[in-house]
């Protein structure tokens, strides 16, 4: 049960937390299932250590706040992760990869606002079939969503050439830690759907992770029965957070 928490309160940690939303609400990936994803506030920007031990206890980032699924009575939401020192892209991964470098044109940087980006996250909802509460988004929406941050944040571009010119493709805002990457939203143009765009993004966050050192990638949420959950876990091998404790799959 929730707390029913419409103030903030102060949690102990290193910094200290508020906590500043706690209710049960409706599930965004299970029809009809009860939610619960507490809402907790850094007090200061977390060190790239600090969030990778957040990461590591399974928490993601949504703007200036952490979460964490703690849903009455359901467990579907289980942590994944990539450890680049033993995933292996299958053949159909490694041709969407050699495909996307000739195709796109990346660039990485901070991230930002823009009426261009706005725009082709919503048009990425309404051809993608994600449009849900709080859809479409606006300028405002935007930069609490995907560009403010409570630690170390960055935005691939990726850009395409094509007869009207050079545009942008789609947008992936990632996080970094101490020794992961942490894919926080990944967006595209759905016209480039057949180039796979989201597969690209991922690799090229795993390959980003082997010329930085960095140990894992962090894919977010897999939910088993969620459509545009489930992908994650054809990257193989893998890790999911199941009771507390990382458990390798590998099929």
């Amino acid at each position: 049960m929730s707390v029913g928490t419409r103030r903030p309160r102060l949690l102990d940690g290193h910094p200290p937390e508020l906590l500043v939303y706690d209710e049960d609400t409706n599930c965004p990936y299970i029809e009809s299932r009860v939610a619960r994803l507490p809402m907790r506030l850094p007090t200061r920007p977390l060190t790239a250590a600090e969030f990778s031990e957040r990461l590591h206890t399974g928490d993601r980032r949504q703007g200036l706040v952490l979460y964490r699924p703690a849903c009455p009575g359901c467990n579907a939401c289980e942590a994944i992760r990539l450890d680049v020192e033993t995933f292996k892209p299958n053949k159909t991964q490694r041709r969407i990869y050699r495909r996307g470098e000739r195709l796109f044109r990346v660039e990485i940087g901070e991230p930002c606002l823009s009426a261009e980006k706005v725009a082709l996250y919503n048009k990425h909802k309404v051809g993608r079939e994600l449009m849900g509460e709080g859809d479409p988004i606006d300028e405002t929406g935007y930069g609490a969503f995907l560009v403010d941050s409570c630690t170390e944040s960055f935005e691939i571009r990726y850009h395409i050439d094509d007869e009207s010119g050079s545009r942008l493709g789609g947008v992936a805002i990632v996080d970094r830690g101490s020794d992961a990457l942490s894919a926080v939203y990944t967006f595209f143009d759905p016209d480039l759907a057949e180039y796979s765009p989201g597969v690209f993004s991922i690799l090229m966050q795993i390959e980003l992770c082997n010329r930085w050192g960095l140990r894992w990638v962090y894919l977010g949420l897999y939910v088993a029965e969620c459509a545009s959950m489930a992908y994650k876990a054809r990257y193989l091998p893998h890790e999911r957070l199941l009771n507390g404790k990382w458990v390798v799959i590998e099929s």
